[in-house]
């Protein structure tokens, strides 16, 4: 069994999979596009003028997997109750990570020094997603 997180970016999919390309290394291993659909059923096609925008796609960040979307393209992501984990293996790596995860976001616990972690911070990232960075033990 697996859980993996998957994103709807509401209509910000294709700038939020360059973001996190950018800002994390993420690699993209599948994206297919709304057009692309092999089953346009009624009631399953996309809204008007929203044919290229991205059905599914899959991001390999690391070891783990993102899956991510722009769902009814309704152009209003909302992300509230979850947070998602990047571990890094070192200060520096954490520093990069939530600066750039931080780049148009807020900032909600500035990386520093716990208990658990040489280094911990909590960013919503520019779509609004949250995550928590830090140096793993």
């Amino acid at each position: 069994m697996q859980v993996e997180p998957y994103l709807s970016f509401e209509g910000r999919c294709e700038e939020a999979i360059e973001f996190y390309k950018k800002a994390l290394g993420a690699e993209v291993d599948m994206l297919m596009r709304m057009k692309d659909n092999p089953e346009q059923k009624p009631g399953c096609a996309p809204p008007p003028g929203a044919e290229n925008k991205v059905m599914h796609s899959s991001l390999r960040i690391g070891d783990s997997r993102i899956m991510a979307t722009d769902g009814q393209c309704t152009g209003k992501a909302d992300f509230k109750g979850i947070t998602l984990s990047v571990s890094v293996a070192n200060d520096a790596q954490a520093q990069r990570a939530f600066n750039a995860l931080a780049d148009g976001g807020k900032v909600h616990m500035p990386l520093s020094k716990t208990f658990f972690s040489s280094s911990f911070g909590i960013v919503a990232d520019r779509f609004g997603v949250s995550w928590m960075v830090l140096v793993g033990q």
